[in-house]
């Protein structure tokens, strides 16, 4: 019997294969047997009944090409040197927002006060979407990342799209200098191939993704070095440890909620063929979900996987994925967590919890997890 591969009931409700351990989830990662797609993805098995990962993407002959093809765009978008240029502006939003932290009276909820407005700053100015419509935004990324309820994830979604396709309008008569505007200035050169819906429906996936993903990395570090006062005084003594503190912040878990996650979870993807995991034949069509979190505990790659430890000095998490579907904008959700924990405890060195950590409540019917809310005093 394999120990890498079992059966698993989804949060749909649905049979699933959830894989474990590290190479081999790595080795699926970059297996083109497995897709978000599916040859009938109406009688496909669910994940979820959120309208973002939960249900599979009808397969196409081109989805490869096409694939590759939006990686293009984005490579670009996302460049090294954009990137380099916003950073300066990064860390004055961290600045900023640690000013108006320190002006509230403690206890104050981090999650509002900081860990939601960074990302959402940042990728709007990337994108190049209005900050002071962030709580729709906010309200309809929230909305389509519902596991339970299909009808309201796929409300909050279509509205998602619905406010790009305003704002993508907008920037064909006056774009600017942000991605919305090379996705539009893509389509000028390619109507056909590249229409407006696409740019549309590629800019909500990155409003989503941009800012959803970071706010949760935030509210992690953040419990974790504040229950963890050893590597926190050891951060504070050594301000060169951020980069190897965030990595770390990326592969680990907030104490007390690795166990009992409820229903399997784990990246969706259907098999496109038959293949086989650790000596177990999963037959083509059937849900496969790939346990990163177990991937990133694994004994056999991480030494004291349990430990917390912001000086591991080799950190092979797989948080970003790995292989063609590497999350593009990992790169811009470093430069805001070394901003942000290379100046927060600069700024609040007593910085504490206000509640036990067991009082935290995990947003556990959400796509990307993340707290509630997250007091803190100083």
């Amino acid at each position: 019997m394999s120990t890498a591969v079992r059966c698993v009931t989804t949060h749909a409700g649905d049979p699933a294969w959830l894989v474990s351990g590290y190479e081999t989830i790595k080795g699926l990662l970059t297996d083109s047997r497995l897709n978000t797609t599916h040859a009938d993805p109406e009688h496909a098995p669910r994940y979820s009944e959120s309208a973002i990962f939960g249900q599979a993407r009808q397969a196409t002959p081109t989805e490869r090409e096409d694939h590759a093809r939006m990686r293009r765009l984005l490579g670009r978008s996302f460049s090294a040197r954009r990137l380099a240029a916003l950073r300066p502006r990064v860390q004055h939003l961290v600045d900023g927002l640690l000013d108006d932290l320190a002006s509230g009276r403690p206890p104050v909820d981090f999650h509002e006060a900081v860990s939601f407005p960074l990302p959402a700053l940042v990728i709007c100015e990337l994108l190049g979407v209005p900050f002071a419509d962030r709580e729709d935004f906010r309200r309809w990324s929230d909305e389509a990342a519902d596991l339970a309820d299909h009808d309201r994830s796929s409300a909050g979604l279509a509205a998602l799209w619905q406010y790009i396709g305003t704002l993508v309008a907008r920037k064909l008569e006056q774009p600017a200098e942000d991605v919305l505007s090379d996705l539009v200035a893509v389509h000028r050169e390619n109507p056909e191939t590249y229409p407006l819906d696409q740019v549309a429906e590629l800019g909500a996936g990155l409003l989503f993704a941009g800012h959803e993903t970071t706010v949760s990395a935030i509210d992690r570090g953040v419990v974790l070095l504040l229950t963890h006062p050893d590597q926190r005084a050891a951060l504070q003594r050594d301000p060169a440890l951020v980069p190897t503190a965030v990595e770390e912040v990326l592969r680990a878990f907030i104490p007390g909620t690795n166990s009992d996650r409820g229903p399997a979870s784990g990246l969706p993807r259907w098999t496109n063929a038959d293949i086989t995991v650790d000596g177990v034949p999963i037959p083509a069509g059937d849900l496969v979900l790939l346990d990163l979190q177990d991937a990133n505990l694994d004994p056999a790659t991480f030494s004291t996987p349990e430990e917390f430890d912001i000086t591991r000095p080799v950190n092979p998490h797989l948080t970003f994925g790995h292989g063609p579907h590497f999350c593009i904008g990992a790169p811009l959700a470093r430069m805001e967590l070394q901003a942000l924990f290379g100046t927060l405890f600069e700024r609040f060195p007593t910085l504490r919890l206000a509640v036990p950590v067991e009082e935290l409540q995990l947003r556990t019917m959400r796509l990307v997890g993340g707290l509630n809310k997250l007091p803190v005093t100083w």
